[in-house]
């Protein structure tokens, strides 16, 4: 995976960083409340996959959805950083799959627990490549997944509720963001089931599209 033409993406990052519930239809797709502050939770470096390699979901726990999301790439460290801070931050920008386990991650709500279990399995963040955010002149960032040949979720960073660079200010207030850090900027309403044999095509505005088959 690269963040440009040249340089290997700094391996292994030390966290993908998710926000939950940053689209509001999402949140109310699920029956969620639309928080006031985003919610943050972490998946490990053993969740990264190639999303173009193809990947496999489990088959033994239940509903498996995909959630598309912008991805942006951490280039320098962010502690305590103001916005303007974070925008400079950023160097590179992609899609990817937010994988969830649904019915077990409804029995951890249920419960009261984390979602660990449901969000932080091994492969469960497919990415693209990276392209680098040099590229991106126009904003908003518009993108689009689609499941074999099914437009499911069509994105505008205009609907976010914390846009990119407060919301990783924010997060900056909580923990330190390192460079090769992933963060996952919440994903728009369309979510839904994976099953073995889809074939999955994500377009990222006019810069980059990628597919690959799920096995």
């Amino acid at each position: 995976m690269k963040w440009d033409n040249q340089t290997p993406l700094p391996w292994p990052c030390s966290k993908i960083v998710c926000v939950g519930r940053n689209y509001a239809e999402h949140a109310r797709e699920l029956g969620n409340a639309v928080p006031d502050k985003p919610l943050l939770f972490i998946k490990p470096p053993t969740a990264l996959r190639e999303l173009e390699d193809g990947f496999s979901i489990p088959a033994d726990r239940g509903a498996v959805h995909f959630e598309c999301e912008l991805a942006v790439l951490i280039g320098q460290q962010l502690t305590q950083a103001s916005a303007d801070q974070a925008q400079q931050a950023v160097v590179g920008i992609g899609l990817a799959l937010d994988l969830t386990l649904r019915d077990v991650q409804q029995q951890l709500k249920s419960a009261g627990q984390p979602w660990e279990r449901a969000k932080s399995f091994d492969g469960s963040c497919p990415v693209t490549p990276l392209v680098p955010v040099a590229r991106f002149t126009d904003l908003p960032l518009r993108f689009q997944l689609y499941q074999n040949g099914e437009l499911r979720q069509d994105g505008d960073s205009r609907a976010m509720l914390m846009p990119i660079p407060a919301l990783l200010a924010y997060i900056s207030e909580s923990f330190t963001l390192c460079p090769g850090d992933l963060v996952l900027t919440g994903t728009p309403a369309g979510v839904g089931p994976l099953h073995s044999g889809d074939q999955l095509r994500l377009i990222l505005a006019d810069q980059l599209t990628a597919s690959c088959q799920v096995r």
